[in-house]
């Protein structure tokens, strides 16, 4: 009778042994599986899948901060181009200018009221003048937001007699704000204003 006992104290511990090695093959199990998921999602995040004429195409996405110089000039390049691109029409002027607001605070509004009250795109309207802009380069502090830049640009007035090439520098700040199809660049140009504007030496 006592060896019958001990079989089955000792099967018990065996038992007992065997289900403390399955739970932890289970528990490794589970931990790993749900580490190789987790490691799954992230991968995938960085999948971007691009919609064009039908056909999906797949884009690797990439921390913000590595592309933020680019995104950035090209943000203040759109600006400037919609802001100072003018034609003898009223409608595209205003087209161009309602695209640059917004990409800019109120200081884009005030200086093209302030154009206005002055006269300049009547006198492109009435003198038949187009203006088109090249930026040349754009210098920015991404040291600290909101960042700090300089454009510097250069402005072409084609009149049907002649053509006037004037040189142009403006600063300003950006801020970081919610992307949008208007902005898609997610940055607001802030406290900007008109440094230097003059004709080009012939």
């Amino acid at each position: 009778m006592f060896k019958k006992l001990n079989n089955i104290e000792t099967a018990f511990q065996h038992v007992r042994m065997f289900s403390l090695i399955f739970l932890v093959a289970c528990c490794t199990v589970c931990t790993y599986i749900v580490y190789k998921c987790f490691a799954m999602v992230n991968s995938e995040r960085e999948r971007v899948y691009i919609l064009s004429n039908g056909k999906a195409l797949e884009a690797l996405s990439d921390d913000r901060r590595e592309n933020l110089p680019v995104e950035i000039r090209d943000h203040i390049a759109n600006f400037h181009r919609y802001f100072f691109t003018l034609d003898p029409d009223e409608k595209v002027i205003q087209q161009n200018a309602s695209k640059a607001f917004d990409l800019a605070d109120i200081s884009a509004k005030k200086a093209y009221d302030n154009l206005r009250e002055q006269g300049f795109y009547a006198n492109v309207i009435s003198a038949n003048i187009s203006v088109r802009l090249e930026v040349d380069s754009i210098s920015l502090e991404l040291d600290n937001a909101p960042y700090r830049f300089t454009c510097y640009s250069t402005q072409e007035l084609i009149r049907s007699t002649s053509t006037v090439k004037r040189k142009l520098v403006t600063k300003g700040e950006l801020r970081t704000v919610s992307r949008s199809d208007n902005n898609p660049h997610g940055f607001l140009i802030q406290r900007w204003e008109t440094v230097f504007n003059e004709d080009l030496a012939k």
